[in-house]
């Protein structure tokens, strides 16, 4: 079948190399002529493991392509995929100004009969205003709408993509679950279930499914606030919990928060959505805030142990929102590393993919090449994305390179009794703070800074 995708960001691009993979013809469109070009050149504009290399093994089979001009992307095409953006206005809104202009451009220019599938994520009732927008601008032409929510991760959304744990398609006419069923058939026949529903509940699926997540990482995080002052360890508690098959232990993790482009964005507008019908969810505004605690309890934890933040210089290691891309829209870590700036502290940051991005999101924050670069002199180092790199630290060089060997770990990657024997003050998240242990090392002070060194970290 001839694929026309329109917009080639995380979802566009992805949805775009995975169609190719399993045999169909591809064509992928966007406003930007700058992205376009760096496609056509085989240049992904973000990172996301295996694309790439996906891009490039399509583009050479012929079954990839890339084109500026919507009317060239949409000639002849049998199904369009809409993957633009819908972020969030100032009220919390999804903007859908994108969905209603690539609905026009195919209004005017998609064959008749062509099947129109919304795969961004859009409130309820997003597909009544397209269907509306098609027949207006349609010139009598037939089109068919339906919908089909992504369930991507960014850091392994190609996997994702050709191996999905289901495929949810909301349709209205038996062409257009046709023109699906076909389209997925070599994912079908490899076992995937397909969930055939309407319209409206596939919008209000994908929204659902992010809600609740998100709900997950901030019951998570209440825990942590809670065990810290009951002398718990969340992490074992989560344990527990999803020990329970009706729970589960994913995304129980405490930390930083949630962040990146979906969920906040997803949240948000479920809960405008919910206002719109008639009845307010305050429990999302609960989960919001929740969220925005999260940031500020790591925040305070680095004050409280080093007191006057003024000369401080704080090293952050990750960046991007998750380990795995290069994202930081929304990231927790950039939002901790604002806060500690506006205290008068100098912080420096580092991510193995995310420093440009960050950069250009926080033009004050400094960046290192690698994590000893960022902790050399530092008076304590924060662990803000799950990178594995950041398990396997050499923590007797990080340590010497400190002027304090204090850790605050935002993400519960390292290990209480071995940051203690190497000698650092650790505070993790939800979980018993430690000490250096006796007969540790004692650290030297002498490169610390002229203001007034304290003797040792506060505890907590």
């Amino acid at each position: 079948m001839k694929v026309t995708v329109m917009g080639t960001g995380h979802v566009g691009l992805v949805t775009s190399v995975m169609f190719a993979s399993i045999g169909h013809e591809v064509v992928g469109t966007d406003i930007d002529v700058e992205k376009i070009d760096l496609l056509r050149r085989g240049i992904p504009p973000f990172f996301e493991p295996g694309l790439e290399e996906g891009m490039a093994r399509e583009s050479a089979s012929g079954r990839l392509s890339f084109t500026a001009d919507a009317a060239e992307a949409l000639r002849g095409t049998d199904v369009v995929f809409i993957c633009v953006g819908t972020p969030a206005r100032a009220s919390g809104d999804a903007n859908l100004l994108a969905m209603e202009q690539s609905a026009r451009v195919v209004a005017k220019h998609a064959p008749d009969d062509t099947v129109l599938v919304e795969k961004s994520t859009v409130p309820a009732g997003t597909a009544d205003r397209v269907r509306t927008t098609l027949e207006r601008e349609g010139a009598g032409r037939r089109f068919h709408v339906a919908s089909n929510p992504e369930f991507l991760r960014e850091g392994s959304a190609l996997e994702d993509a050709l191996k999905p744990d289901r495929i949810v398609v909301g349709v209205e006419s038996p062409r257009s679950l046709e023109v699906l069923r076909r389209l997925y058939a070599p994912l079908l026949d490899d076992g995937v279930e397909l969930i055939v529903t309407d319209i409206p509940t596939a919008e209000l699926a994908k929204h659902a499914s992010n809600a609740f997540l998100s709900l997950k990482i901030s019951f998570a995080n209440a825990m942590a606030r809670i065990c810290e002052r009951a002398g718990a360890d969340v992490t074992a508690v989560a344990d527990v919990m999803g020990a329970d098959p009706r729970i589960g232990r994913a995304f129980l993790n405490a930390g930083l928060g949630y962040g990146g482009y979906c969920f906040p964005k997803d949240v948000a507008a479920l809960r405008r959505l919910s206002e719109r019908l008639g009845y307010p969810f305050p429990l999302l505004a609960e989960v919001e805030r929740v969220n925005d605690e999260a940031v500020e309890a790591v925040a305070a934890k680095v004050e409280d142990a080093l007191w006057n933040m003024e000369s401080k210089r704080i090293a952050v290691l990750g960046l991007a929102f998750k380990p795995g891309t290069d994202d930081v829209r929304f990231s927790p870590s950039i939002a901790l590393a604002r806060r500690l700036l506006d205290s008068g502290a100098q912080v420096v940051g580092y991510d193995p993919h995310a420093g440009a991005s960050a950069k250009e999101e926080l033009p004050e924050l400094e960046l290192a090449n690698d994590v000893y670069e960022a902790a050399t002199e530092a008076h304590a180092i924060v662990v803000a994305t799950d990178w594995e790199e950041f398990r396997e630290l050499d923590l007797p060089r990080l340590r010497e390179l400190m002027t304090y060997p204090l850790v605050v770990d935002g993400r519960n990657l390292l290990d209480s009794d071995e940051m203690a024997e190497a000698g650092f003050w650790y505070y993790p998240t939800g979980r018993p703070a430690v000490e250096p242990a006796a007969g540790a090392p004692v650290p030297s002070l002498e490169a610390a800074p002229s203001a007034p060194v304290e003797q040792r970290p506060a505890e907590r």
